[in-house]
């Protein structure tokens, strides 16, 4: 992700690319690792719950963690912005994730994040896309509530074999709903800014769930454009669009863009373009010819190897103009030749 400030919670330490790989550099924070097989227990940096002390029946001592109302039961994903969390909501007998800015990063810059999240996901709500249920401030620690979700995301499901193998028939349905939750968001005046397959979670069905809305802004305004008012560069390196690589005005065909190559990956297994230094990767959007996605699946009919070449149009006027347009136009062809037996998956 492109840093202007702000650490990087969506790399998972240890695991794939590096948190500060080009590809994986942002600034803010996200939801993106909401995985229903998180470490158990209380993580080792937790100083923002409220620890409870009980004495077991057998005389072992148990720490319990509370924040707000809330029981901590799993840690989902620790980054060095903030902790994601699996729990307890006792009041409603139900699950829940939070996710909560970390002592050390708790700037106004990264609780405005989170408060901007809370905001957008108040004006866009829709069945693919995360519920927000609160934000509030606890003993100084920032932390957003939202429904539990137990499923991975799509950039998951794309690096593991048995994962892909799992949903493999269910890709055209995946894309769809994630052109749906997409399109919500559009419909409602909003660009999202960090469309990536680490911003959609997919569970085992093919459902999916839009998430993560920290960078999230109305489209550029005439009187930004006027007064010639340049916005931070921000969104994740891999997908980020030639007009926000830019700092230019932006509108919703920039998250066209980002989303055309967040479905690249999703058939070829890979981002369109990769870099060793962020200006090479930024220079292969600016001007690097598009990938075939014909070449890496010869199964993907020639309609929809179009329709994502288009979105990856250096210029923002020959992609589809919305989310809702490229839906529209998915919904009329087919994504396969031959819809491949799930045998023939990851072949």
């Amino acid at each position: 992700m492109v840093p202007s400030g702000g650490g990087n919670l969506l790399a998972k330490r240890g695991q794939g690319r590096g948190a500060n790989s080009p590809g994986n550099q942002r600034c803010g924070t996200s939801l993106s690792e909401l995985k229903c097989n998180g470490s158990s227990g209380l993580s080792a940096r937790t100083p923002f719950a409220v620890a409870h002390w009980q004495t077991s029946t057998v005389g072992v001592i148990v720490i319990q963690s509370c924040l707000g109302s809330y029981r901590l039961l799993n840690v989902i994903h620790a980054g060095q912005s903030a902790e994601l969390w699996q729990a307890a909501d006792d009041g409603r007998n139900c699950m829940v994730a939070i996710k909560a800015v970390v002592p050390e990063a708790a700037s106004d810059e990264h609780i405005g994040y989170l408060r901007q999240e809370f905001k957008v996901g108040q004006l866009i709500k829709h069945e693919r896309i995360i519920e927000l249920l609160s934000f509030d401030i606890e003993r100084g620690t920032a932390y957003l509530v939202m429904e539990w979700f137990p499923a991975p995301n799509l950039k998951k499901r794309i690096r593991y074999k048995e994962d892909r193998d799992r949903l493999f028939n269910f890709l055209p349905t995946i894309v769809e709903q994630a052109a749906e939750g997409l399109a919500w968001m559009h419909g409602k005046g909003w660009i999202h800014r960090d469309i990536k397959p680490e911003n959609f979670l997919v569970s085992d069905t093919g459902q999916v769930k839009l998430i993560d809305f920290g960078l999230a802004q109305r489209p550029t305004g005439w009187l930004a454009k006027i007064l010639s008012i340049k916005p931070k560069r921000q969104g994740t390196a891999s997908y980020m669009s030639p007009e926000q690589i830019r700092c230019g005005a932006l509108d919703l065909r920039s998250d066209v863009y980002s989303f055309g190559c967040a479905m690249h990956e999703l058939v070829a297994l890979s981002a369109p373009y990769t870099g060793s230094t962020l200006e090479e990767l930024f220079g292969k959007h600016l001007k690097a010819a598009t990938p075939s996605l014909e070449a890496a699946d010869r199964n993907i009919t020639a309609d929809f190897a179009q329709l994502i070449r288009r979105c990856l149009s250096k210029d923002p006027a020959g992609r589809p103009a919305s989310a809702q347009a490229f839906l529209d136009e998915f919904r009329s062809m087919r994504m396969f030749k031959v819809f491949p037996r799930r045998s023939e998956a990851g072949a």
